[in-house]
This record gives structure tokens, C-alpha cells and sequence, in this order.
């Protein structure tokens, strides 16, 4: 499949079966996803695999920081999750460009994912920024935390896929020009 036919048959699931890629076959994927662009070269980036009862210990990260005691369900929706975070390294590259970075590791393993036959969504929320939650995953000085892949096994594919076509000409405009130019 090329990276165009790719790109064009991506799509978020949000439900998804108990299957999960194994950690040697994340391993694979995610030394492909490095491979974007990056300023530099900081690898301003990192990735935090959990599963099994690191879901639960996320889950009530997510509750303290609601305000609520017990176990928020929502890392309960996928067997595997991706943590992705953002790790500020230079002072010389705006933090902007470095975040930016890590985004596009995880939009190119979401894709990778997908190609590689698992349903993926990104999900993100308030959480991201809370306290008990960047505890739960250990994050240091100057690392932010994105958001997480949802991946597991895709549900049954006989539902037609909705097409969603973006129209390319909407977002694609010339530089714009002074009379005197």
C-alpha cells in the first residue's frame, strides 16, 4: 500500500476487539515512526506502552483528577494504550517544533498501526495536563503529555467504510501578493 492509499483509508475506531500487537511487532513500528521530521534531530519524544493493570493505574489517575474516587473506565476501552509525550530538549528550537515532533510519531504509528491491520484512535482530554496523571506515567521536567493510542484488534470490517473526503483545494491557497509585488 502506498503512503497516499494509506493516508486515504485511515480511520479512527473506537471500539476495538482484546487483541493487541505484541511488543516486539509496537517495537517494529514505532523505529518507522521515528523516522519524522525532526528539527535537529532531538528525538523529542517518547512513548509509553501500557496495558493490562497499567490501564487501571491510569484510570484512577483519571478519577483523582476529576475529582472522583475509584476507576475512570475509559483506559479500560482498548487492550494496548500509547502514552505520547512531548520531551522539551533545547532551548534553541522552540517547544512548539519539538511538540510538533512528537505528534508526528504519533500520527505516523497511528497510520502504521492501521496498515498493519489494528483499529487505532488518538484520544486526548483535560487529563493530559493534570498532575495525577503525568505522576501515573512518570513524566520528568520539561516532558508534556499529548494524549494516548487506542489500539486493539478491529470488529468486524463488513460495515462499509465512510469515506471522508477532505476537498483539497479548500486548504491549499497561493502566498498572498501586495499590488506592488
Amino acid at each position: 500500500m502506498s503512503a497516499l492509499e494509506a493516508m486515504r483509508a485511515r480511520r479512527s475506531l473506537s471500539q476495538v476487539t482484546d487483541e493487541a500487537p505484541t511488543h516486539e511487532q509496537l517495537v517494529e513500528l514505532v523505529s518507522a515512526a521515528g523516522r519524522v521530521a525532526d528539527h535537529k534531530e532531538l528525538k523529542p519524544w517518547r512513548l509509553i506502552e501500557l496495558r493490562g493493570d497499567d490501564r487501571l493505574v491510569l484510570g484512577r489517575a483519571i478519577a483523582k483528577a476529576q475529582g472522583d474516587k475509584g476507576v475512570n473506565s475509559k483506559p479500560l476501552r482498548a487492550p494496548l494504550l500509547i502514552a505520547v509525550v512531548a520531551r522539551v530538549k533545547s532551548k534553541a528550537i522552540p517547544a512548539w517544533e519539538q511538540e510538533a515532533t512528537a505528534a508526528g510519531v504519533a500520527h505516523a504509528l497511528s497510520l502504521l498501526l492501521d496498515e498493519a491491520g489494528w483499529g487505532v484512535i488518538w484520544r486526548t482530554g483535560d487529563w493530559t495536563r493534570a498532575k495525577a496523571v503525568s505522576k501515573a506515567h512518570g513524566l520528568k521536567k520539561g516532558e508534556v503529555l499529548l494524549g494516548w493510542l487506542y489500539v486493539g484488534g478491529r470488529p468486524d470490517r463488513s460495515r462499509p467504510v465512510r469515506g471522508k473526503v477532505v476537498d483539497g483545494e479548500r486548504f491549499l491557497s497561493a502566498m498572498p501578493r501586495k499590488k506592488n509585488d
